[in-house]
């Protein structure tokens, strides 16, 4: 397949690592726990295999036997060589995510560290296209402090990522977090980690949990904007990943029109949520509906803006996008936008676009 010929800043690339991958970046006592107890994060959710190859790509598995996204040299191949990409920010496959784990915190703080550690080492050392994401576990706050403070002025790191579970990222006791990736020049990412969880219940079935992920999402941007954090960390902007686009109108219009009947409640607030979410709020494109070029350019009429938007494949997952496919066929310059522009413009310390 030809290179695709728009540059390409891939904001969703999942690297996936095996505990054994990281045991030589951990202490004791977890190392111990790992290697001769079996240690192992329970996580159960309604959840059905979606391809033969369960979450990923039937292709993309490594001929080796070991799981998609494992190995730099593969992926390069089958995706950043292939498709001809500039950039690719890693969001990872380490699943859950530190934030995520309920109960030995001081577990999630040294997965966190040690998964940095590797990332960083194995990674974004050995290709120059590939960009990361600080990983923390947030619920010991000092620790997370302390993991951006030192992982943070890695020029190669250009994001914190955090889950979309339970936690609501609103919560003044997480603005100490947004503090410190202010101070790195990193922005926040998003990732959705649980199902949406809907009047304290479950989904019963994945159909389910899939076709709702983006109301997690506006649970999060809803929390973080009533709770004035972009208000607060003016220079801070978040990425909402792998939760598609096409609810974005809807919720601009439905928090302004709160903010209008309600902004009393939140005298903090001094612009238009709908305002804020253009200055300070991108998503990624994955997964994106089938939508016509009049369909898809009514969207971004509605937005108001053509900025929101960045490119991503979502890569190895089975519903991974492709740039040839997964958007309609727009305009070279909007192209040119969404497939790079918009991404570099908001991740300061990506690089500018090359020459020639």
């Amino acid at each position: 397949m030809p290179k695709y010929q728009i540059p390409i800043v891939d904001t969703d690339i999942h690297e996936r690592v095996q505990y054994k991958d990281i045991l030589e970046y951990l202490d004791e006592p977890y190392k111990h726990y790992i290697t001769n107890c079996h240690w192992i994060q329970e996580k159960h959710m309604p959840y059905t295999q979606p391809s033969v190859a369960g979450v990923d790509r039937a292709d993309a598995k490594i001929p080796d036997g070991r799981p998609a996204g494992s190995d730099l040299k593969f992926m390069q191949k089958q995706l950043l060589d292939d498709i001809g990409h500039e950039v690719g920010i890693l969001t990872s496959a380490l699943d859950p995510s530190p934030s995520s784990m309920h109960g030995w915190h001081e577990m999630a703080v040294a997965l966190a560290s040690a998964y940095n550690d590797w990332q960083i080492e194995n990674w974004l050392e050995k290709d120059e296209r590939l960009y990361g994401s600080v990983h923390i576990a947030a619920q010991d706050r000092d620790a997370a402090i302390k993991e951006i403070d030192r992982i943070g002025p890695h020029p190669k790191m250009v994001q914190v990522l955090l889950p979309i579970d339970d936690i609501m990222w609103g919560d003044p006791f997480y603005h100490p977090i947004f503090e410190a990736a202010e101070k790195h020049n990193l922005m926040i990412g998003m990732h959705h980690n649980e199902p949406p969880v809907y009047y304290g219940k479950w989904p019963r079935y994945f159909i389910e949990w899939h076709t709702l992920i983006p109301t997690a999402h506006m649970k999060q941007i809803t929390s973080m904007m009533f709770n004035g954090v972009f208000d607060k960390f003016p220079n801070l902007g978040l990425m909402m990943i792998e939760g598609g686009f096409t609810f974005i109108p809807h919720l601009m219009w439905k928090m302004d029109q709160q903010y209008r009947d309600l902004r009393h409640e939140v005298p903090w607030l001094k612009r238009k949520p709908s305002q804020i979410m253009k200055e300070q709020v991108r998503f990624t494109t994955q997964p994106a509906e089938e939508l016509t070029k009049k369909e898809f350019m009514s969207l971004l009429e509605q937005m108001g803006t053509d900025e929101m938007l960045c490119f991503s494949t979502d890569y190895p997952h089975w519903d991974y996008d492709s740039p040839y496919r997964a958007l309609p066929n727009l305009d070279t310059e909007l192209k040119q936008k969404i497939f790079a522009e918009n991404a570099r413009a908001f991740y300061p310390k990506l690089p500018n676009k090359k020459e020639g």
